[in-house]
């Protein structure tokens, strides 16, 4: 159950629009590393953590990428609001604004529309945290890659500096979470795979009998 509380976790109010800008933020909307596929990672991968820490840490990570999806889409927003089909066309933004108008729908910055192959929730709980962690690495590199290119823009750069620190919190969260498991499963378990998936075959899987 969650709680929606009528603001944004980071205040935005753009002023200046800029289609171009906006093409780059909305790879975080709806790119290979972008918010959407964070949060539907993180709040399919929790049923399956076997302990109560590790399922809060994605329960409320999950959570929290939601609130970063609305940060992100209403950068998006403020950025394409009031252009002129001239500043459309000469910014590229030509053929989204085809099938979208200026409404907000997730792809990359290279036009590749979202889909749910960008992310894995494999039931194996070391996989999904090792997942998880470079997930939250790939995130913080995206967002370092926007800042280069909007990094003297404070309306903008702002906020994703906000949203990068955000990634790195999120990455020492899974690594505790992922210790926290390895210690559950098997202190000595270098390789850390888990060993509840490679019990022996039991009868169901045996040959039959001639």
């Amino acid at each position: 159950m969650w709680n929606y509380e009528k603001r944004l976790q980071y205040p935005i109010n753009i002023q200046t629009p800029n289609a171009k800008r906006a093409q780059f933020i909305m790879s975080q909307y709806g790119g290979p590393d972008g918010e959407i596929g964070a949060s539907m990672r993180y709040l399919s991968q929790r049923f399956t953590m076997p302990n109560r820490t590790s399922a809060a840490v994605l329960n409320d990570i999950g959570t929290e990428e939601l609130a970063h999806l609305e940060m992100v889409s209403t950068m998006v927003h403020q950025l394409t609001r009031d252009l002129t089909m001239e500043e459309i066309e000469n910014s590229g933004l030509g053929p989204y604004y085809i099938d979208h108008t200026v409404g907000v729908w997730p792809q990359a910055a290279g036009g590749v529309p979202f889909n749910a192959c960008e992310f894995q929730s494999k039931g194996d709980p070391i996989t999904d945290l090792f997942e998880d962690l470079a997930a939250e690495q790939k995130a913080r590199s995206t967002y370092d890659n926007i800042l280069r290119v909007v990094r003297n823009i404070p309306e903008v750069a702002d906020p994703i500096r906000f949203l990068r620190a955000r990634e790195v919190v999120h990455f020492q969260r899974f690594g505790e979470a992922l210790r926290s498991i390895q210690e559950q499963l098997d202190a000595k378990n270098f390789y850390a795979f888990n060993p509840d998936f490679d019990n022996p075959c039991t009868a169901s899987c045996a040959p039959e009998a001639k």
